[in-house]
């Protein structure tokens, strides 16, 4: 017996022309269904359009011109892998990998935790909220660019607060921004005043949580914190995946901080003594201060396969914690 419609099937063998046939079909759609399909299709057709024009064409081609010697203005000279072998060897790659896995390891945590801390601030049950969150949400809107000269404003050796601060307690004349080690550290600082778009995202996973949970736990005598870790956190743990992947992203990617304050301070991006040259900032360096594209397209690739890489191990180990079921608890 076969299946009228539904899962894929075989139609029985024919014999036509002495030749046994054996046709294959596919789900059987109803003509309102097909019509839905279409519809679902078209409405979805400009995300699938901007897909493959804004990532997938960028990657295909950045990966041609990486196996190529390409400065913008000549005709591209074909020379294979050579580009990733220099790579390889290029101690200024290991410096800018480096700069940008200690920001990633530093940065994405702190900004998560911010983040949290900010959404569990604005899930109050205050009459204020609503300026509270306005307030908590504001140094998100800065540009990043006026963010980083506000920070060279604060931290200057001579009249910045926060030298100022470190007086106070004894610490002398600290200037954080020529030096190569400190440097990378106000620019973690930096990246805190954006945990406001992360906020919302934890917010709504906050509000997501049945209040039933808590209600049963305080009658079980659990406290806040009893709460928070055995209520909050497994519940909001996709939330928290979703903010851990972003964020690693996006720290892999890091440019404009770097960009704005090693300028600021230095005569070279990427300064003091390429403190700041983050992977992109090389990746910058190569393709418009060197005019070598082709390097620099192969550095890119490089780190898109990196960046997929670490988003989908995080997903298969995020197995172990991430809790999708929230009715369970």
């Amino acid at each position: 017996m076969f299946p009228a419609t539904g899962r894929t099937t075989t139609d029985p063998p024919r014999l036509r022309a002495g030749v046994l046939e054996v046709r294959r079909t596919g789900p059987r759609l109803s003509p309102r269904d097909r019509r839905r399909l279409w519809t679902g299709l078209a409405f979805v057709s400009p995300w699938i359009v901007g897909v493959v024009v804004f990532v997938v064409y960028p990657v295909v081609y950045s990966f041609v011109v990486s196996l190529t010697r390409y400065s913008g203005m000549n005709s591209p000279d074909f020379v294979g892998f050579t580009n990733y072998v220099s790579a390889a060897v290029d101690p200024l790659v290991r410096t800018s990998i480096g700069n940008t896995l200690l920001y990633a390891v530093v940065a994405v945590p702190c900004s998560l935790l911010v983040a949290l801390v900010v959404a569990i601030a604005m899930n109050q049950d205050l009459r204020e909220v609503r300026w509270y969150r306005t307030a908590l949400y504001i140094p998100s809107l800065v540009p990043t660019f006026a963010l980083g000269f506000i920070f060279i404003v604060f931290v200057n050796p001579q009249f910045g607060v926060v030298n100022q601060v470190l007086r106070v307690f004894g610490a002398g004349d600290v200037n954080l921004l020529g030096d190569p080690r400190t440097i990378k550290f106000v620019i973690v600082a930096m990246a805190q005043l954006a945990a406001g778009n992360a906020a919302l995202i934890f917010l709504a996973g906050l509000r997501a949580v049945p209040p039933t949970l808590y209600e049963a736990a305080r009658v079980d005598g659990a406290g806040p914190v009893r709460q928070f870790l055995s209520i909050t956190l497994p519940l909001i743990s996709p939330v928290i995946l979703f903010n851990l992947i972003t964020g690693i992203s996006s720290a892999l990617q890091i440019f404009t901080e770097g960009y704005v304050v090693s300028a600021g301070v230095s005569d070279a991006v990427g300064g003091p003594d390429n403190g700041t040259l983050f992977y992109m900032l090389y990746v910058y360096r190569n393709a418009f201060s060197y005019a070598s594209l082709g390097y620099a397209s192969a550095l890119a690739f490089l780190l898109f396969v990196v960046g997929v890489t670490l988003s989908a191990l995080v997903y298969v180990l995020s197995k172990r914690f991430v809790n999708y079921d929230l009715d369970a608890g």
